[in-house]
């Protein structure tokens, strides 16, 4: 007997550690199983790792070890893909994956939603042509957008082309019983070489990669602890994350004369407890859509200082939870990191008010119940 429930297709470039492929996996384990079933395609490999992340046994991954180059050459495979296994849905994310669209059309593919998670490392403002006119050519052949952010929505609309009825804004929600501020005081992160409570841990997590921008705090940093003040005396930072910038990293880290307080923690699987073992967080990226980082360090009662970038404006609410810097400007972000190095107040009443501003408009719950609303539109449409 054949199940009766829409298959939704998650189809990515690659299915690995990021903050898309945590946005699938919390979409997936969140959603109600007796409304849809899912199945994940990414074109290159389905890491056997992050797959595992994945807790409901009856979703399938599917590696297509796609090459690098061109994507039409693997149309015919895609083709075969759809129609052996009917997805009602499929639902694509970010340019990579936009093409495969036109064999899902082609196969009879009911409802091809693509979203637009943030923008490429090779056109961190979503300024160049090529990517426009790439959008605009795939466009007809996509039944609904969903954009992460407004920045998104508006690329969408004003510079691609799509009707504003066929895009919807849906944020990223996060686990906020996962992602929690500490009980009392802050509890030592596993390996950590700063222990003592009297230290002021300034850290952020992301992949190290030039778009994450790892150098500029890197440089701030070192900004910081130049001013030779209490504060700055006090203050560590921590890195988490693995990725290509690590030897550069590595290297800035060398060269900041201050590399006895910087800690290189490497990639994570604790990142829940590494974020309650801060004091602030520090998103220093040149580009982004929705920050799933921005989010978990809110839920986990941090204040946040980030770059003004993508939808990060729409995280972070000034001087109530954190505060906005230009990228790539280290001064500015050195001058940001003080304000908080130097005073516990505004660390404590801006990660107060950025958990509370998470539980109310960016629950996990919250975000699980608009996919589900805006599947179940498209199908009935």
């Amino acid at each position: 007997m054949s199940d009766p429930r829409p298959l939704v297709m998650h189809l990515v470039y690659s299915f690995d550690v990021g903050g898309l492929e945590n946005g699938v996996v919390n979409l997936i384990n969140r959603m109600p199983p007796e409304r849809f079933r899912h199945m994940v395609v990414a074109l290159t490999q389905c890491a056997p790792a992050f797959c595992a992340r994945i807790t409901r046994p009856d979703v399938e991954f599917l590696s297509l070890e796609k090459p690098p180059g061109q994507g039409y050459k693997l149309y015919p495979k895609l083709y075969r893909l759809f129609r052996r296994y009917r997805p009602t849905i499929l639902h694509s994310r970010n340019l990579a994956a936009l093409e495969a669209v036109v064999p899902a059309r082609a196969a009879g593919v009911p409802v091809r939603i693509h979203g637009e998670h943030g923008w490429e490392e090779s056109d961190p403002r979503g300024t160049r042509r090529k990517f426009r006119l790439l959008r605009r050519v795939y466009q007809p052949f996509v039944t609904h957008y969903i954009a992460l952010s407004g920045d998104l929505e508006r690329y969408l609309v004003d510079r691609v082309g799509v009707p504003a009825a066929r895009v919807t804004r849906i944020c990223n929600g996060v686990d906020t019983a996962r992602f929690h501020p500490a009980d009392g005081l802050r509890p030592s992160i596993a390996g950590c070489p700063f222990a003592s409570p009297d230290n002021v841990l300034i850290g952020t997590v992301g992949r190290l990669q030039a778009v994450k921008d790892q150098l500029t705090l890197v440089r701030a940093f070192a900004r910081l602890v130049a001013q030779r003040s209490p504060a700055s005396e006090r203050a560590r930072l921590v890195i988490a994350g693995d990725g290509p910038l690590r030897p550069q990293v590595e290297a800035e880290i060398r060269a900041s004369g201050c590399a006895d307080r910087i800690w290189l923690a490497g990639e994570r699987k604790d990142v829940p407890e590494f974020m309650r073992g801060l004091d602030l967080f520090v998103l220093p990226s040149l580009s982004e859509g929705i920050s799933n980082t921005i989010l978990e360090a809110m839920a986990s009662g941090l204040p946040v200082v980030a770059t003004d970038v993508g939808g990060n404006g729409e995280l972070v609410v000034v001087g109530a939870t954190g505060t906005l810097v230009p990228a790539a400007d280290p001064a500015a972000m050195a001058d940001a990191l003080m304000c908080y190095a130097a005073d516990a107040a505004p660390r404590q009443s801006h990660g107060a008010a950025g958990r509370k501003w998470v539980e109310a408009e960016f629950s996990l719950d919250g975000m699980v119940e608009r996919y589900c609303g805006l599947y179940r539109r498209l199908l009935d449409a």
